[in-house]
């Protein structure tokens, strides 16, 4: 990987349940308790908005040694100075993304399926999000669940580290790093909860509590 980036705690904002506290909070909160990677996801955000909550984003983790990933929008990673973007199947193609933000920036693609998991180019792709494992409303259009045997197939078929994602709590870290993930990534276990900090500390105690 380009970079070092501790998966095993990937939060992932989503504006709306993160509205109470803010998502520059929220973000803060999270990395205190332990998360390491966080996502600035905005489907209905501009690229100019990105950028501006992206800046904050970076301001606010400059120092914790957590990376700040951007997804979708190229534009914004660049603009932020991000650590990484993510992008998903529909999005734009994983060679342009790469020669878009160059060799150094971590690029993280979402896959649903096995063969896509296998088509992976670890020469161009850092990581990968795999699931959905359970069904989540923070997504709305996201692939059918696969469970945690779908998880386990899409990791095994991929060449590079994997990411769990879709509806996962705190009950769920064991099966996710059993099933080969590196991480989680997580929305409503931390973002809208009255403590987020506390739930990220929860998450990433039951993370660093395995034998792994």
């Amino acid at each position: 990987m380009r970079r070092n980036l501790d998966l095993a705690l990937y939060l992932v904002l989503d504006p709306g349940l993160c509205a109470g506290l803010g998502m520059v909070a929220t973000a803060r909160a999270a990395v205190a308790g332990g998360a390491r990677v966080v996502q600035l996801r905005n489907k209905t955000a501009d690229t100019a908005r990105m950028i501006e909550t992206g800046r904050a984003l970076k301001a606010a983790l400059a120092g914790t040694g957590a990376a700040l990933i951007v997804n979708d929008d190229v534009e914004a990673a660049i603009a932020i100075g991000a650590e990484g973007l993510h992008i998903g199947q529909g999005d734009m193609a994983v060679v342009q993304a790469r020669a878009r933000i160059g060799a150094a920036m971590v690029l993280g693609l979402s896959v649903e399926t096995p063969a896509l998991a296998a088509q992976v180019d670890p020469a161009l792709v850092d990581y990968i999000g795999a699931g959905p494992v359970f069904a989540t409303p923070t997504k709305r259009d996201h692939k059918p669940p696969v469970g945690f045997d779908g998880l386990a197939a899409q990791v095994a078929a991929s060449r590079v580290p994997a990411v769990a994602i879709g509806g996962l709590k705190a009950d769920h870290v064991a099966r996710a790093f059993k099933a080969g993930a590196r991480g989680v990534a997580v929305v409503s276990a931390i973002c809208g909860q009255p403590d987020p900090e506390a739930a990220a500390r929860t998450l990433r105690e039951r993370i660093d509590g395995l034998s792994l």
